[in-house]
């Protein structure tokens, strides 16, 4: 039998041992891959490449250089999965022990700690630290660290807390120059407004505001943006209350330079006798030592350990001295000042007026008395929200047993108000009762200013306006959204870094600045806003 292989290999022939005939012929099949086991191979190696690539990169990186074959295929394929230990894995799982433990002890007393980073690595080359040690140290230096940029906040807050408290030089010198001129200048003490006038103090059909000041550069900005933001100007009339001590300088001024065509009344608390008859406001003013020791003691010295910077810029707000006028507490008297009007808008010192406000006099206020903004519900987020345990003492038994903690509060600045509600609901009397039971209490059931007494009386009394009338905290922080701050109807500096002192945010300054007129005597004289 023999056995033939054809020239291409492609069949085996075997014969009789003659090769007469052929007994068999094999045929042998061509090699033959399909498709779909290619397209699957392909996509497998695919997946693989990129991944032994990473592997291999990660381990090159770690410089594992001189390993077993299959040490370094562990390594590539996965310590677990192959049994092989990962020293590098093993190192940080260590040190995140010894980190968790650490966390959790108190630093050894007397500990030495290095001045700098670069004296703490070369510390640690030195003496050769073991990990515990060098984690030890480590936490001690952040903590240190932590405790004085906590202690320069703090006392950043104070200073500006002083800073905001002091008048600055070109105002008072305004001030000082236009008293001088109401005693020496007839004009400057002519009736306001005219006699011709006095009848619109009390139309209902005008536009009345009411501000309380005593800072006449801030007085003139607030009226003279408002007038000049107003589409009906021949509409407006002011009311701008002030103390004994500025009523001759403020009159001098709107005598000077009037705003036509607004009208605008000023008076002193002083020409209201009523004022002063068996009023709990004086008996709250005078408690001296407890003013003295709100505004000068250990509150503002110093603060707990732990505490951070916006809960001591709370306690500092309320103990400015501006808290203990008699000026800061008119605002509850409105009804009072302005028997016959209905409605009136009360601004705050430090706004400006950047839209027309005539529609406010046709916000529906449903029967309450107080339309304001809520700080909570705007969409500005660097404005700080407050809610009243922001304010009150809650381990007092009637403020805990009165008031929701989590409550939301309402702003000062631009409010609108129903006097004829405000009257018809006897909320003068209200707040009276309320400063009765601080001075019973020894002023411990919220802390010092008028807008704590102001939130507890007004409960249930509060309409919600669009916060877009009323944009808050541009003394507080600089993040405030310029292009919101264009929109709104009411910008308000309330805060510490008021625009009119030079720790006023630079940029926002103009917004306030452009409404003073830099060519009037009086401020060229007085150097006001010059660099």
């Amino acid at each position: 039998m023999q056995l033939h292989f054809s020239p291409s290999m492609s069949s085996i022939t075997i014969s009789s041992s003659n090769g007469l005939f052929d007994l068999m012929r094999i045929k042998i099949a061509a090699p033959h891959i399909s498709y779909r086991t290619l397209f699957h191979a392909i996509l497998i190696v695919t997946f693989l490449l990129p991944f032994f690539f990473i592997l291999t990169a990660v381990v090159t990186l770690e410089g594992v250089k001189n390993c077993s074959s299959f040490d370094c295929l562990g390594r590539r394929l996965g310590p677990k999965f192959l049994g092989k230990a990962d020293d590098s894995m093993r190192l940080v799982t260590d040190l995140h022990k010894i980190l968790d433990q650490v966390n959790t002890e108190e630093i050894p007393a007397g500990l030495e700690l290095p001045e700098s980073f670069s004296e703490f690595v070369s510390e640690m080359k030195t003496n050769q630290y073991d990990a515990k040690t060098f984690a030890v140290k480590l936490k001690a230096m952040i903590e240190k660290l932590e405790e004085e940029v906590r202690e320069l906040k703090l006392a950043e807050l104070k200073y500006k807390h002083f800073a905001a408290t002091i008048i600055p030089k070109g105002i008072h010198c305004l001030s000082l120059r236009l008293t001088n001129e109401y005693s020496s200048n007839a004009h400057a003490r002519k009736q306001l407004p005219p006699p011709e006038l006095l009848t619109l103090l009390s139309d209902n059909s005008y536009f009345h505001f009411v501000l309380a000041s005593d800072n006449i550069l801030a007085a003139s900005v607030v009226v003279t943006s408002t007038v000049r933001s107003s589409s009906k100007p021949e509409k407006v009339v002011f009311h701008v209350i002030t103390d004994k001590k500025t009523y001759a300088g403020m009159h001098s001024w709107f005598a000077l330079n009037p705003i036509s065509p607004a009208i605008i009344e000023v008076k002193s608390v002083h020409q209201f006798d009523w004022l002063a008859r068996e009023n709990v406001v004086f008996e709250v003013i005078g408690k001296r030592h407890i003013m003295r020791y709100y505004n000068h003691g250990s509150h503002t010295t110093g603060a707990n350990r732990g505490e951070i910077s916006r809960s001591f810029a709370s306690k500092l707000q309320p103990r400015s001295p501006k808290y203990i006028l008699l000026l800061d507490h008119i605002r509850m008297y409105l009804p009072e000042f302005f028997p016959n009007l209905d409605k009136v808008v009360l601004l705050a010192d430090d706004v400006v007026i950047q839209r027309d406000l005539s529609p406010l006099w046709e916000i529906n206020l449903g029967g309450k008395v107080n339309g304001a903004i809520e700080t909570c519900n705007g969409k500005d987020a660097w404005v700080m929200c407050k809610r009243f345990k922001n304010y009150f003492n809650f381990s007092h038994p009637l403020i805990a047993k009165s008031l929701n903690p989590d409550e939301n509060t309402w702003a000062y600045g631009m409010n609108v108000f129903d006097l004829h509600a405000w009257r018809k609901m006897s909320i003068t009397d209200i707040y009276h009762y309320w400063l009765r039971e601080n001075l019973n209490s020894n002023m411990t059931m919220w802390k010092l200013g008028t807008l704590p007494p102001a939130l507890i009386t007004f409960r249930g009394h509060i309409h919600p306006i669009d916060p877009s009338w009323h944009i808050l905290s541009l003394g507080y922080q600089n993040n405030t959204d310029l292009e919101r701050l264009q929109q709104a109807a009411v910008i308000h500096y309330n805060g510490y870094s008021k625009p009119w002192i030079e720790i006023g945010f630079n940029h926002l300054r103009p917004f306030w600045t452009k409404y003073i007129n830099s060519s009037n005597n009086f401020i060229r004289n007085c150097h006001i806003m010059e660099p």
